[in-house]
């Protein structure tokens, strides 16, 4: 070590890089709602680690000069997505109960951020298992029949490619291989006394790839494949992210191999969320 130089100590309830033991692992299923879907993955990490610290949580740090928590977020949903299955993983140097970790950490998260389930790690491979997600697209301005149409002409081409600025610079790529399928739904509907608001309404799955294919990806590609231009502003959810059934096209629950024969509590029970259920195959062509 260098003289004069000392190391940050760990926060309170913390295991220091120099005693560190091989902890617990936990996995947290975690909601992004309302205005909260705008706070970048940085925003969100910085707000656990203030989170672990109110909670006093004893989070385990990484060893080295900068020791750091242990933490590591898997298939985070892009800023301005909203999602009901965002994934981490968190080290403890002391065991803790789960549900009560989850409840501590929600308590303490700010609002909109909401901690679903917290489960301890009893498999390998939680990223491995996270295949493909389900999303919600809101079209606002768009009926289900122009829609509808849109979507056959899309699924029906081989190919749809798109440009996007990623990491890597500008990259062009084709989204038509990710896409297990989309389904049109309808939105509200008129009010009596009211002007029609009846929007179209899309559920889709895609698999992860890289370069990953995002909803608006699709959007831009049933606009290069049926010229649908939806509006600039629209409303997306991530409903699931699991193992991928490539008959069905539905979404399993990743966490199920984790939980024990009991089951875990809910973190956020008294808010009446649950366990992600299997997203429902999808029953448009593919």
């Amino acid at each position: 070590m260098r003289k004069g130089v000392e190391l940050p100590p760990a926060p309170e309830g913390t295991t220091s890089p120099s005693t560190a033991v091989p902890g617990q692992r936990l996995r947290v299923r975690y909601a992004k709602r309302g205005r909260m879907r705008f706070a970048s993955h940085r925003d969100i990490a910085r707000a656990l680690e203030r989170a672990l610290r109110r909670a006093d949580v004893p989070v385990a740090f990484s060893a080295g000069f900068s020791p750091h928590p242990k933490v590591s977020y898997t298939g985070a949903a892009p800023t301005g997505v909203a999602s009901e299955a965002e994934y981490l993983e968190l080290t403890l140097a002391q065991r803790r109960e789960p549900a009560r970790v989850g409840a501590d950490i929600d308590a303490a998260m700010p609002d909109g951020i909401d901690v679903v389930e917290v489960v301890e790690a009893r498999a390998p491979g939680l990223a491995e298992r996270l295949q493909a997600s389900a999303w919600r697209v809101e079209l606002g301005g768009f009926g289900p029949g122009e829609a509808e149409s849109a979507v056959r002409a899309y699924l029906a081409a081989e190919t749809v490619e798109v440009e996007r600025m990623t990491k890597k610079g500008r990259r062009r790529f084709d989204t038509r291989p990710a896409v297990v399928g989309i389904d049109v739904c309808r939105g509200p509907g008129r009010a009596p006394g009211e002007q029609d608001t009846t929007y179209a309404i899309l559920r889709m799955v895609v698999r992860h790839t890289t370069p990953a294919v995002r909803p608006d990806d699709v959007l831009t590609g049933l606009r290069h494949a049926a010229d649908l231009a939806p509006p600039s502003s629209v409303m997306m959810t991530r409903l699931a992210q699991g193992p991928l059934d490539e008959t069905t096209g539905a979404i399993a629950d990743p966490l199920a191999v984790d939980r024990n024969d009991s089951g875990t509590a809910d973190a956020a029970e008294e808010r009446g969320d649950s366990a992600p259920q299997p997203s429902a195959p999808m029953t448009g062509p593919r």
